[in-house]
Formats: C-alpha cells, sequence, structure tokens
C-alpha cells in the first residue's frame, strides 16, 4: 500500500474494509530520506500533503501520544492510507509540497486563494510613438513589461498618473490611425495628440523616456532634468513651456511625498499575517524599484489553529513557487527582499529555495528597523483591519461578490462597483448620484452627486450621458480610482449612452451592466443588460449576485433622490463649516482659499488641513469629522 517514488504521484483506489492501515509496519518501513508525504482518507482523497526534512520521524510524529491540536487530531482520525515521494533535498520537497496544495487542495493544508496572474504595463515600442497599456498574461509580444501590480486598479492608477504627468498616448493603434482631430484627451491635457501631428516624435521620445524612468523608480533623476529644461525655458523667455516643466515637477513631487520610503532602488515586498476566530489574512505590499505599487489582502484557507510561522510558510511557499513554471522565471515576481511581520517557521530553507529559483539571493527579514519597521506596520495595521471587515461581512457580502463573479462569468473577483441613477419630478432639479462599493462595503466618502444642467427637461438619456463624461472625465484626471464593474439603472439605451462615453474617454478594462427593472417594476424580476452581449440575463430572485446587484442599484436611488429633494428645496443655504465651533469668517475664507472650495477642504486630512495658517490639529480633526462622520 505504500509507495516510494520520485515520480508523479500515483492515482489511489477506494480502500476495501479488509485493507485496514497498519501504523507501526508503515513507519517501520518508511526512510529517513526528505521528501514529501500525502495523507488519504477511506475514499482515497488526498486531506493533507507535508514535506520533511526526515521522512520518518516526521512522519511518525503524528501518531505519537502528545498534545496535539484539535485540527490535527481530526485529521490523524481520517487517515486511511500515506503516499511518499522520496526526494534529493528539501528544497525539492517544498517545491513538490508547493505544487501538489496548489494542485490538490486538500482541505487540512491552509490554502492561498489567488488571481495566478498579476497585471503589467506595457510598453509597446513597434510605433513611432508607442503606447502604454494594461496587460495581463503571457509576456510574449515584444517591448518592455513593468511590474507585476498588485491589481488592475493600481495599473490603471499609474496609467492615469502617467498620462497626466507625461501624456503619453495609451489609445489602440486602430483609434490612433483613424483620427482626423484630436480628442477628448488632448482637450483635457492627457495626450499631446500625436495622431494629428500636434507634437514631434523627438519631444514624444523625450516624454517617453521620462514615463520609462518613472516606472524604473527614477523620479529624482526626472526631477533634476526637468528644472535644468525649465531654466533653460525660463532664460529664452519660452514661459509657456517653463510652465509646462513646472507643472511636471509640481506633480512629481507630490506623488514622492505619497511613498513611505526613502530607498530610490529596491524590489521588496512586505507581508504581515494576522489570525482572529479561526480565520488568516495576510497582507502583501509591493514596493518595485523604490515605489510604492499598492497592496493586496489573501484570505488563506484552513488557518484555524494555526500559528502565525505556519501561516507565513505556507504563504510564501505557495505564493512565490507554485505559481511560477520553467517556461516563466521567477526573476520578475520574487523580490530581491522579502519582510515579514514575524519569523516564519522555516525561514532557511525558504531563503535558499526561493535564491535558487530566482537564480539570485533572496533575503527574507522579520527583524527591520526605520523605514521597513514602518511598512510592516502599516502591512500589519491592513491586515488587522481587513480581518476585522472580513469577519463582520464574512457570511454575506463577499459570498455576493463572488456568486457575481460566477454569474457573470469573470476570470477575477471584481473589487470596485459603481453605480448611476437619475433622479428628477418632471423634469425640474435634475440630479445624478454615483454610489461605490468594494469587498468592505459601500465606500460612502466616494460617492458624488452631479447637478444636471443644460439639457431638454426630463432627458435621462441626456442627463446620463453627462454625469457619465464630468464623472470620468475627473477619474482621468486623476481624482479616484476606475471601478471593475459599472452599472447603470436602465436598459439598453442609458448603457450605450455610457458606452459611448467610456469610448470617447478611451477608458478600457470596466464592464458595463444595465439594470432594468422588468414589465412589472417589481423586486426580484431585474433583468441585466451587458455590454457586447446579444442575450439579457435573468437571475433567480434568490440569487446572491442579484441581491447585491439590488443593494447598489438601491443605495444608488436613495443618494439621488436624496440630492433630487435638496436641490428641489434649496436646502442648502449656509455653508457646512459655518457650523464648526472655532471656525469664524477669516479661518474659513483662509480654508476655502488654500485648498480652492469645500470639495478640496472634504478630501484633505487631517495633517493637510493642519498646515493652513491659524488651523490647529484639534480644529483640523473637527473640520475632517464634520465631512466624514457617518451621519
Amino acid at each position: 500500500m505504500t509507495s516510494h517514488n520520485t515520480q508523479k504521484p500515483l492515482n489511489v483506489s477506494v480502500l476495501t474494509e479488509a485493507q485496514v492501515f497498519d501504523v507501526d509496519d508503515f513507519v517501520t518501513s518508511l526512510t529517513q530520506k526528505p521528501g514529501v508525504y500525502r495523507m488519504l482518507d477511506s475514499q482515497g482523497q488526498v486531506i493533507y500533503v507535508g514535506k520533511a526534512r526526515n521522512l520518518k520521524k516526521r512522519v511518525a510524529s503524528y501518531f505519537q501520544k502528545r498534545d496535539k491540536s484539535p485540527k490535527t487530531r481530526l485529521m490523524v482520525g481520517q487517515i486511511a492510507n500515506i503516499l511518499v515521494t522520496v526526494t534529493h533535498t528539501e528544497g525539492e520537497a517544498l517545491l513538490l509540497e508547493s505544487n501538489l496544495i496548489k494542485e490538490l487542495k486538500p482541505r487540512y493544508n491552509i490554502l492561498l486563494r489567488d488571481d495566478k496572474s498579476y497585471p503589467y504595463i506595457y510598453l509597446d515600442k513597434r510605433h513611432g510613438f508607442p503606447r502604454l497599456s494594461f496587460h495581463r498574461g503571457a509576456k510574449n509580444m515584444p517591448g518592455e513589461y513593468f511590474g507585476p501590480y498588485p491589481s488592475a486598479g493600481a495599473v490603471r492608477e499609474t496609467l492615469n498618473l502617467l498620462q497626466k504627468v507625461f501624456r503619453i498616448r495609451q489609445c489602440d493603434d486602430n483609434f490612433f490611425r483613424n483620427r482626423t482631430r484630436a480628442c477628448l484627451q488632448y482637450q483635457i491635457q492627457r495626450c499631446t495628440a500625436p495622431c494629428v501631428s500636434q507634437v514631434d516624435e523627438a519631444r514624444y521620445e523625450e516624454d517617453l523616456r521620462h514615463a520609462i524612468m518613472f516606472l524604473q523608480g527614477k523620479s529624482v533623476r526626472i526631477i533634476e532634468e526637468l528644472v535644468a529644461e525649465m531654466e533653460v525655458a525660463a532664460k529664452a523667455l519660452a514661459y509657456e513651456k517653463a510652465a509646462r516643466y513646472r507643472d511636471q515637477i509640481a506633480s512629481l513631487r507630490r506623488v514622492q511625498e505619497k511613498q513611505y520610503i526613502s530607498s530610490e532602488h529596491g524590489n521588496i515586498d512586505v507581508i504581515a499575517a494576522v489570525e482572529k476566530n479561526g480565520v488568516g489574512c495576510v497582507q502583501v505590499f509591493f514596493i518595485r524599484d523604490g515605489r510604492n505599487l499598492g497592496n493586496k489582502t489573501f484570505f488563506p484557507k484552513h488557518t484555524q489553529y494555526a500559528h502565525l510561522a505556519d501561516i507565513l510558510d505556507a504563504f510564501i511557499s505557495q505564493y512565490y513557487l507554485s505559481r511560477n513554471s520553467v517556461s516563466q522565471k521567477t526573476a520578475d515576481t520574487i523580490p530581491a527582499e522579502i519582510i515579514t511581520n514575524a519569523e516564519p517557521g522555516e525561514i532557511g530553507l525558504l531563503q535558499d529555495v526561493l535564491s535558487s529559483q530566482a537564480e539570485r539571493k533572496i533575503n527574507i527579514n522579520y527583524r527591520v528597523r526605520g523605514d521597513r519597521a514602518r511598512w510592516v506596520k502599516m502591512a500589519e495595521l491592513n491586515a488587522v483591519n481587513a480581518l476585522t471587515n472580513q469577519l463582520a461581512n464574512k457570511a454575506s457580502l463577499l459570498n455576493r461578490f463572488e456568486a457575481l463573479q460566477d454569474a457573470l462569468v469573470l476570470d477575477t473577483l471584481p473589487q470596485r462597483l459603481e453605480c448611476f441613477d437619475i433622479s428628477h419630478t418632471m423634469g425640474e432639479a435634475t440630479v445624478a448620484s454615483c454610489v461605490v462599493m468594494d469587498t468592505n462595503g459601500l465606500v460612502k466618502a466616494d460617492y458624488r452627486r452631479f447637478n444636471i444642467d443644460g439639457i431638454t427637461p426630463g432627458d435621462d438619456y441626456a442627463a446620463m450621458q453627462q454625469a457619465l463624461t464630468r464623472r470620468y472625465t475627473r477619474l482621468k484626471k486623476g481624482e479616484g480610482k476606475l471601478p471593475d464593474i459599472l452599472f447603470i439603472d436602465g436598459g439598453k439605451g442609458q448603457l450605450s449612452e455610457a458606452e459611448k462615453v467610456l469610448e470617447e474617454l478611451q477608458i478600457s478594462g470596466v464592464l458595463l451592466v444595465g439594470v432594468a427593472k422588468g414589465l412589472a417594476r417589481k423586486p426580484g424580476l431585474e433583468t441585466l443588460f451587458i455590454i457586447n452581449k446579444n442575450h439579457a440575463l435573468a437571475l433567480p430572485s434568490d440569487s446572491s449576485a442579484l441581491h447585491l446587484v439590488q443593494q447598489i442599484r438601491d443605495e444608488a436611488h436613495r443618494f439621488a433622490i436624496t440630492g433630487h429633494r435638496q436641490r428641489r428645496a434649496k436646502a442648502r443655504t449656509r455653508s457646512i463649516l459655518e457650523d464648526i465651533t472655532g471656525l469664524g469668517p477669516k479661518r474659513r475664507q483662509r480654508l476655502l482659499k488654500q485648498f480652492g472650495g469645500l470639495q478640496g477642504i472634504q478630501r484633505a486630512g487631517i495633517e493637510d488641513l493642519s498646515k493652513v495658517s491659524g488651523i490647529s490639529v484639534e480644529i483640523a480633526q473637527k473640520i475632517y469629522d464634520t465631512f466624514h462622520s457617518d451621519d
């Protein structure tokens, strides 16, 4: 019944009652070499995969009379057979274990749920005016790839920043070839319009070189170059050119201020693991070339009774090893340094195997100081916050997002949803609403309302077109994040207007879905119209995916009608700042000037507010709470 081999795992037949697993005979016959063991239940299903430096000692330890966790006791009680694969080294055992866990998904192993494929920014150099674009999948096209990024949102945020600062085109070649006039990107200063010869190749090449330097983490050198060019332009009395350099420098400095790492170079992953109530959470921050590319949250399965060292061991091995193959080298996915918030149980082995796979030295550190300690604290704080939210919404919201992913046949779990609705009374005081939801719930800080003017009263199509244009023009300017799915409260007509707006703004990667109420206009009878699909989707009334769609649609309706009523009644006759104790007329005026209006004040943090003359930290806290309280 026992197999000792170094080949592919054997197929296992179901045990009969006559076939009884003799633990003593099995352990006695085991080798003391390194390898991997697979524990099977009476149905022949693999319930646990483990590795060992000494197979005999490790497997025997499961059957010794000593204190074990409830999880281990339960697992041992179900063992009906054990298969063994002997390897030459412990490092080989670690690689095999990681691959088997990924393939077999045993119920007692800590399992990493991962998207497998990470997005990149792709630079296509086959054109006289190269373009930057979002890329996911095999890197088999000629050009340069920058990343990987933790999410599609992080890629879009970076692409928006590059458009804003360097004005590099992102439209596809077909769109580029067929332009006879500059598109909206040129009008909002997000492109230099090479399609209609508004910029020569030399100047475009210079902007592209700066964009590449930015992606390589060389912001300081870019600023030095731009300062020198600004001075030359100013001396030549080319003030418009100098002003553009000045604006680029200011934008780059603001980006630098958002980075919390002092090193100009270096690739680092910061990993923090936490566990509570049997649920584990791992937070990974990605630092590439000295730039913070964002973070990603993981909720491994089967973490009950597991120590942080066990969670880190399982996560690091599965995350960095089993998602790589011979055809996909690890050099661009394993950073030079991995920092953790606790000591992995097998830190030495993990370092050796990762270094071997990456063909360069990989360090895993858990006792760090200075900036690195600050990163660990931030990652741990994010992990605790994500775990708290996960526990609060574990049984409902995440399940609804997963159901929506299945219903719409999406490759990855959507992370951000937006929904638009229009409200008016016989065409009077039309207001459009935009509400936002992510996997943690409603994101009220990102809600927006739009007072609609200049249209025929009651024209919902024109109102939707105006609201979407205003919303996503701002997002293209870098004033927010694009959603993964955009819901429109309405049928094919409203959906068509939304498609036109996104096409004009050259926004891709956003799934458009129209939510029509149906003939009876009763909850549970909604029909979903998905862009570029010929048929409508009618989900069952008890579908979790439909409940999620109804939730965000109803919230958009509530937010729109509230804004409509306020506008119609002219309810806001005084500034909200006037209600804040200690904030007199002069201070209010100073704040409005510094931040350019109420929206700027609303977006500001406590530290930014307290920098204004006359605004103490206490008053700044009051201002912040006024705009961000749950009420």
